[in-house]
Order: structure tokens, then C-alpha cells, then sequence
């Protein structure tokens, strides 16, 4: 029985000192200040939270790394630190920095990709970001669409415009592959609820008339009237007739101006000189685009011409258009012209 009464007590002594430990460090930690909290915190992959103490004292962030060190493991966050980039100047404690660090709060940057905007300009634009790692720079068109599994496909128009994040590590690459991704999530959906009526066969084929869409469209709310007309142009058989196409068609030869000869010059892009769709998109479309293609507006008009506010005139006859032509491109003069440069 004695020897039982020694062991409880000890027990009890033992839990007792545990405690007072316990509190010690907690208070310790509560009560340590961080310094020089305008400084970004690095965690490499692989690192404990014994690296971690260390580092944090040899730059003047904690006093005591014993401190810090029994404050993890007594919270049961001494394994479970995220590698990545830190700041520190939303929080000011221990507790809050090693919160931090078990959760992977790490510091997010931003990239916006636009609406309308080719895959080549999408490039450059990743490219250019000082936080991500270069990655496409050695890959090429080929290598990156086997990477994302299509190989032998074009890369234009597959990735959705989007505000996307990435933290210190990520690749350009990437965040190629977010845009990829979200892009194909969408356009599903959208092939999956098209309307019974839609003139495209495919799901590639919907994402490249949005793609058209999107660069014909200056006010968002025309987007389903501009698909309805393209609907219907496909549907008896008349040539889409888009500038855009065209300008896509000529490469680096466009210089801003589009002339007559550029609209009677034979690409497989030149709307004016084929019937349907280009063989691939020629830009990003959003995700409105998408769904104004799967889902035209139901509309007997054939033709439209901007009105110079970023709106456009929709058009049931070419005598219609052609008057409208005059009324809003030709300033009200009218003189001889065509609407059909191709002669179709």
C-alpha cells in the first residue's frame, strides 16, 4: 500500500509539474512579443519546427526558440508546419505564428487573365511575372497541350479568363493548368445545357464560336442576340463573314487595319472567303461567351454593324444592313460598297 501511495503521489507530482510547465510555456509564449514583424518568413519544403525556431530567433522575430518549440509540441503543431511564404504583420504572437504556419495561410498572389485576349498574349503574360517560376519559357505549344493531355490540339481559346491565385513555388505552368481546368468545367456544363437548335457539333467546335463571340462583342448584353445571328447564319448554309476571324487569320502581317484585299485574301481563318466555323478558336472566351453560344438569342436577323458606343444594329435584310452601314460607319453618305467583299 506504501509503495502504491509513493507511486500516486508521484503520479500526481509529475501531472502537477506538467501543468505548471505547461502553463509556464503558455504564458511564456503569450507573452513574447514578435519583433520585426515587417519581415517575410520562408518555410523550404522539408523544414521542422525546430529549423523553424531557430530561424525565427537568429533574426530577431521571437526571443527564445525553446519557448516556441514546446509551445508547438505541447499544441500538437510541432510536425505540421506548411513550407511557403509568410508575413507576419496581421498577427503578434507565438500562437498566432505557429496557427499560422500549421494551416498553410501562406502569402497569395494574383494574376489576371482577359476576356478576348489569344493564348500567345497569355504567354507573354505569365511569363512576365516575377513570382511565378518559368516554366513555359521552355515549353513549347506541342509540349504544353501533351502535358495537359491533348496532344496535336491548338492551345487557343482552351484557357478561361479568370482572376487566379499562386503563392511563391507555383510555376506559370501552373497556373495555365487552373486556367485549363475551370475552362473545360465550363465549357461542359454549357455543352451539356445547350439549347436543341445550336448549329455547332462539338463541344471544341461551341468554344470557338464563343471565341468569336467574345471578339465581336463590345456591350456584354449583345452576346446571345451576336450568337443568334451566327446560329443562323451557320444554319442556312452563309459564311459567317467576321472581321475578327480574319485579323486572327493574317498573324503578325495585321497592323491595326483591316483593307478589302486582307477580306478577299484565302486563310483557313478567313470567314469571308469560307463557310463555318475557323478550325480553332481564335481567342478566350469568357464564360458568358460560352454560354450565349450554347444558348443563342432566338432572332431572325442575319446581319449586324457597330454603332460606335459599343453597340450594334441587328439586321433582318442586306438592304437593311446596308442602310444601316451607311447611317453609322459611312457618316450618313452614301457611296458604292459591298458588304460582301468576297462576292458570296
Amino acid at each position: 500500500m506504501k509503495l502504491f501511495r509513493i507511486i500516486r503521489l508521484s503520479f500526481y507530482a509529475f501531472f502537477a509539474l506538467a501543468v505548471a510547465v505547461g502553463y509556464f510555456v503558455y504564458i511564456s509564449a503569450i507573452g513574447q512579443p514578435l519583433e520585426n514583424r515587417e519581415q517575410i518568413v520562408v518555410i523550404p519544403k522539408g523544414v521542422g519546427i525546430s529549423w523553424l525556431a531557430s530561424d525565427l530567433e537568429k533574426r530577431g522575430i521571437i526571443e527564445n526558440r525553446y519557448v516556441f518549440r514546446l509551445y508547438a509540441w505541447i499544441s500538437n503543431r510541432d510536425v505540421s508546419i506548411k513550407a511557403g511564404e509568410y508575413t507576419l504583420v496581421d498577427i503578434d504572437s507565438i500562437p498566432d505564428l505557429i496557427a499560422k504556419v500549421d494551416q498553410g495561410k501562406v502569402i497569395q498572389y494574383s494574376i489576371t487573365l482577359i476576356e478576348g485576349k489569344t493564348f500567345k498574349e497569355y504567354r507573354a503574360q505569365l511569363m512576365s511575372q516575377t513570382m511565378l517560376v518559368s516554366v513555359l519559357a521552355i515549353m513549347t505549344d506541342a509540349t504544353l497541350m501533351r502535358e495537359l493531355g491533348l496532344p496535336g490540339k491548338s492551345p487557343e481559346g482552351l484557357f478561361s479568363p479568370q482572376t487566379y491565385l499562386y503563392q511563391k513555388g507555383d510555376s506559370d505552368f501552373d497556373v495555365l493548368k487552373q486556367a485549363f481546368k475551370r475552362l473545360d468545367i465550363i465549357a461542359e456544363d454549357a455543352w451539356n445545357n445547350r439549347a436543341e437548335d445550336v448549329q455547332v457539333e462539338s463541344k471544341y467546335q461551341l468554344i470557338t464560336l464563343a471565341s468569336i463571340i467574345e471578339k465581336e462583342t463590345g456591350a456584354a448584353f449583345e452576346r446571345p442576340t451576336i450568337s443568334g445571328v451566327f446560329h443562323n447564319r451557320l444554319k442556312i448554309g452563309m459564311r459567317l463573314q467576321t472581321d475578327p476571324t480574319v485579323i486572327y487569320g493574317m498573324g503578325d502581317s495585321y497592323d491595326g487595319n483591316i483593307r478589302r484585299r486582307d477580306l478577299r485574301t484565302d486563310t483557313p481563318y478567313n470567314t469571308y472567303t469560307r463557310y463555318g466555323l475557323p478550325p480553332t478558336p481564335i481567342a478566350m472566351p469568357g464564360e458568358a461567351a460560352i454560354r450565349a453560344a450554347a444558348n443563342p438569342e432566338q432572332t431572325e436577323s442575319l446581319y449586324f454593324v457597330g454603332k460606335g458606343d459599343g453597340t450594334h444594329y441587328f439586321s433582318k435584310t442586306l438592304t437593311e444592313h446596308n442602310n444601316a452601314v451607311v447611317k453609322y460607319q459611312l457618316g450618313g453618305k452614301r457611296r458604292t460598297f459591298s458588304s460582301n467583299p468576297s462576292g458570296g
